[in-house]
């Protein structure tokens, strides 16, 4: 049985020779360098920003809680006039104790606003669970589908998806569900235990008829996960580049941040989200979900243009 460990790009061919598993390393070398095909439309050639945009009451940052669907169209388009390239629209909250919202409900809250925002021009993403909510929105004209469930928690949801084969799909990784994934989460190796969790998703995908060119992964800050767990996901970013999809980082505000720092509310911690972001670039990420979409570019046009004059 091969060893679990997380091993430097450097070591991996003498380790594969070790373990007799050359075949095995050079299609994760393979996945790790290749250039990330083009996404729902969406050119990966540079960091790309996902803006979240809930039309929900109950989001953990105050900020974000938009249930007037002219209010969120509106501040979707200002969004996407701001610089993201995705709006990433939920009507139901996933925060720590969340509890579920009906389907019908749901689509009622989301599904305006993404005809309206897909009728402006904009790229849209829907933030469900749900296959029936997914497949209203595809209809509507959604270009992704970003499932915290990673398409495991309805039947359905690998079909609906499958079905639109423009279509891309995220698949984040979440112990448990909203009510109860902070009680006390453990793991052998977070990184390694997320990694195996997001291949089996990815094999289940391609299994279904959806390959690896749709697929984006996402590790899931905070969805199960301890300060400690959350800072190791980071640290280890580049490792889920070996599964060959693109790779999305969501930790905008999130709660870690005020812990490592002051103890600051979602309000205020939009430099903490910013570093994230920037420790995300380092290590390959294409995508991240973000609140504030124009601060964000800034910072990362700023971190583009330092590395390119290093290089």
């Amino acid at each position: 049985m091969v060893a679990r460990e997380v091993l430097p790009v450097e070591a991996l061919d003498a380790w594969a020779a070790a373990e007799g598993v050359k075949a095995q390393a050079a299609r994760i070398t393979e996945r790790l360098s290749a250039p990330r095909p083009t996404l729902a439309g969406l050119s990966l050639s540079r960091p790309a920003l996902m803006g979240v945009l809930n039309v929900t009451p109950d989001s953990f940052y105050a900020g974000s809680r938009r249930l007037d669907a002219p209010r969120a169209i509106e501040e979707g388009l200002a969004m996407w006039e701001a610089g993201a390239d995705i709006l990433d629209i939920g009507g139901e909250s996933t925060r720590p104790g969340a509890d579920p919202v009906g389907e019908e409900e749901e689509r009622r809250r989301v599904l305006p606003v993404v005809a309206a925002l897909v009728g402006s021009g904009a790229r849209v993403s829907i933030d469900s669970r749900h296959a029936n909510v997914m497949e209203a929105a595809l209809e509507a004209g959604a270009a992704l589908v970003n499932d915290v469930t990673a398409l495991s928690g309805d039947a359905r949801s690998l079909d609906v998806v499958a079905a639109q084969v423009g279509a891309g799909a995220v698949l984040m990784h979440m112990r448990g569900d909203p009510r109860t994934m902070q009680k006390d989460p453990s793991y052998a190796d977070v990184a390694l235990d997320v990694y195996d969790y997001l291949e089996e998703r990815v094999q289940a995908c391609e299994a279904a008829g959806i390959g690896r060119e749709r697929l984006v992964v996402d590790p899931g800050i905070g969805f199960g996960k301890t300060v400690a767990h959350n800072l190791r996901l980071l640290e280890q970013l580049a490792l889920y580049q070996g599964l060959g999809t693109a790779v999305l980082l969501g930790a905008s505000r999130k709660s870690f941040i005020g812990k490592l720092s002051r103890g600051e509310e979602p309000a205020a911690r939009q430099p903490g989200s910013l570093a994230a972001v920037l420790a995300g670039a380092a290590r390959g990420c294409q995508i991240f979900r973000v609140h504030d979409p124009a601060e964000t570019r800034q910072a990362l046009t700023v971190w583009e243009a330092v590395t390119e004059a290093r290089a």
